[in-house]
């Protein structure tokens, strides 16, 4: 199997979104300046336990660079999957984050073929919580379901928008980080627009702080 290299570069941009963690496993190597990174930001190696592996029908992580590599959004990457049912919106989802700049970690699926939506609601999701990924967008066919699925991954806090004011809310009040669209009940310039303004609002901070705060209060609950 293929080992996955990790830089220097690749701990600092982690930090850079937030990270806490950086996700390795047998297959993973680390250069000496990367492990001196991982130290000297108080980093940890977080390794998988029994359960936290993909589910199979996710084969596989197709990361797609932008055309400029070396312009602002480049270095933060946004996690994309969609069912059958957002399938075809997925893909002019993709080609406008990579027309805004961004990385995108494609997880699947790749085809109108029926499949499960849970499974790739949960592969954006986790590739959002292990901070591999600055923020995810999962689309089926309505929506809801895959941010049913989403938030059941802790950490995460998923929203269905079908309105840009919602997807502005949802990132200034509740600091969403999985934003979840309908491929059945959105145009591809609707939702386009939807992505662009959930991605370039940041969140408020405030009075807000304390009421997302306790959110991950009441997830906590249930981790023990």
């Amino acid at each position: 199997m293929k080992k996955q290299l990790i830089t220097e570069a690749d701990v600092l941009a982690a930090a850079k979104r937030g990270a806490r963690s950086i996700p390795v496993d047998a297959n993973t190597l680390l250069t000496p300046s990367a492990q001196e990174a991982v130290q000297r930001l108080h980093l940890e190696l977080s390794r998988p336990v029994p359960g936290d592996q993909p589910p199979q029908s996710v084969k596989a992580v197709e990361v797609i660079a932008p055309e400029d590599k070396r312009g602002p959004n480049a270095s933060k990457v946004i996690a994309l999957g969609s069912d059958h049912g957002g399938f075809p919106l997925k893909l002019a989802i993709r080609k406008h984050l990579l027309e805004l700049g961004y990385t995108v970690a494609d997880v699947g699926t790749g085809s109108e073929q029926a499949c499960d939506y849970p499974d790739f609601a949960f592969a954006v999701a986790s590739l959002v919580a292990s901070g591999q990924a600055l923020r995810g967008i999962m689309i089926d066919a309505v929506g809801v379901a895959s941010a049913i699925a989403a938030n059941k991954v802790p950490g995460i806090r998923a929203a269905a928008c079908v309105t840009e004011f919602a997807a502005r809310s949802s990132r200034e009040h509740n600091d969403a980080n999985v934003l979840t669209l309908g491929g059945k009940v959105l145009g591809a310039e609707h939702a386009k627009a939807i992505v662009k303004v959930w991605l370039e609002t940041w969140f408020g901070g405030g009075r807000h702080t304390g009421r997302v705060q306790k959110i991950t209060d009441i997830e906590r609950r249930f981790m023990k």
